[in-house]
């Protein structure tokens, strides 16, 4: 059966990596998740004091350093997904925290932040067989892929799955700071110049507000089923 692209792309905390990493293991594909490629990024300037002491981006000093960062997914486990690894060092967990949350969607507007990544994604998928899940996946990285899914939520249940996986993983949130990372990130996110977050023309929206995981699944399957039935004929 042929291989196809399946691009995923949508709003933070929608599920799209779950989602992605379903169908991946499902059809045997490769899974890339480029948010944590962002976050990845967002966590070497972290580590290494690209922030001054308000809190804002010194671009210049990023963009120097994009030479040293070396990305890749590799396998930690038998059997198991690979995961995101900086310079050799998994860093999976590390880029799961709200330090880097807060951070990502400026270190993601840089223009030459996303040139290098969106390189390396078009890379890892040029022989298709691939589930990529981010923000510009449908409109930059593969305008010509042959499913092309738009993730969406309301603010408040997004915030809402965020707060309770933040909770069980032991950190000190409120739901409140959450909510207005979500929106902050949201607004980042759809209106900077390079690249925004924005539907593709023939995407297919799944408002998953009121869906259970089983039920997204079930509805997306069906719609990766259809494309390749269609392009087996």
């Amino acid at each position: 059966m042929q291989q196809i692209c399946i691009a995923i792309d949508g709003y933070s905390s929608t599920g799209k990596s779950t989602l992605a990493k379903q169908l991946a293991e499902r059809l045997n594909y490769i899974y890339v998740d480029t948010g944590a490629m962002y976050r990845a990024v967002t966590y070497y300037a972290l580590q290494n004091d690209f922030f001054d002491f308000n809190g804002g981006l010194i671009k210049e000093d990023l963009i120097k350093a994009l030479p040293e960062i070396t990305l890749s997914f590799k396998s930690v486990k038998k059997n198991a997904l690979p995961t995101i690894h900086l310079n050799g060092i998994s860093v999976e967990d590390e880029i799961r925290n709200m330090k880097v949350s807060e951070k990502v969607s400026v270190v993601a507007a840089i223009p030459e932040v996303r040139r290098k990544l969106v390189e390396q994604q078009q890379k890892m998928g040029e022989y298709k067989g691939v589930v990529m899940d981010g923000r510009d996946i449908g409109t930059v990285v593969f305008p010509d892929a042959e499913l092309k899914i738009f993730m969406t939520a309301s603010a408040e249940v997004r915030a809402k799955r965020r707060f309770d996986e933040l909770i069980a993983k032991g950190e000190n949130v409120t739901f409140g700071e959450i909510l207005h990372n979500v929106q902050e990130r949201d607004h980042i996110d759809s209106t900077r110049e390079d690249s925004p977050l924005i539907k593709a023309d023939d995407a297919i929206e799944v408002d998953n507000s009121h869906m259970s995981l089983e039920e997204q699944y079930i509805i997306v399957n069906r719609l990766v089923q259809e494309v390749l039935v269609k392009g087996s004929k």
